[in-house]
């Protein structure tokens, strides 16, 4: 029997090569969701409009993004929630990141004593026992370089925080984050 010698070629490498790191750096840049932690509420203000008291915060927030590109993002506002009705929002100002990074965003919040007033007997409950829940919603929307092609992007954040209303510390906190990249 024969043998048959196998050819050799430095093109059928190098393309072999290319579709490797190819795959390699598609597998590598799947978008993943970045994380958001709050590390803590400052209050900033009481307004007295008598019967009910205004709040503003200054919430600072711990930002990761995982992926290996920068985002640019718009303004936009968060929603907080307590007892299912909303009781005020913080402004998210437009702004970067940096590939692989850490950032903390202090975001300016303000509370609506009205709509607290409304749920009295239960804010009271929860000052007695020091914990509060509070879920706060925001929708960011921004682009993510890769080469010369901007990718649109946006990002859904749920979080469920609860914090002690008397001193504002963050007791216990769930934060989901959906991140939806268009292509086009």
């Amino acid at each position: 029997m024969a043998k048959r010698g196998v050819k050799w070629s430095w093109s059928s490498a190098l393309i072999g090569a290319a579709s490797a790191t190819a795959t390699g750096a598609i597998l590598l840049s799947k978008p993943k969701d970045p994380t958001f932690q709050l590390i803590s509420i400052n209050l900033t203000s009481f307004k007295l409009s008598f019967p009910v008291l205004d709040v503003e915060l200054l919430l600072t927030v711990h930002v990761t993004n995982p992926n290996i590109v920068p985002i640019h993002y718009s303004s936009t506002t968060m929603s907080i929630f307590y007892d299912g009705c909303i009781l005020g929002s913080a402004l998210v100002h437009a702004g970067s990141q940096p590939a692989h990074s850490c950032q903390l965003l202090r975001l300016p919040a303000r509370l609506q004593g009205l709509e607290l007033a409304h749920h009295a007997r239960r804010f009271l409950a929860d000052v007695a026992r020091r914990e509060m829940e509070l879920v706060a919603t925001v929708d960011i929307e921004g682009t993510a370089k890769v080469v010369w092609w901007d990718h649109r992007f946006k990002v859904h954040v749920d979080s469920r925080v609860v914090v002690d209303p008397v001193f504002l510390e963050v007791i216990n906190q769930d934060n989901k984050a959906d991140m939806e990249v268009f292509v086009a």
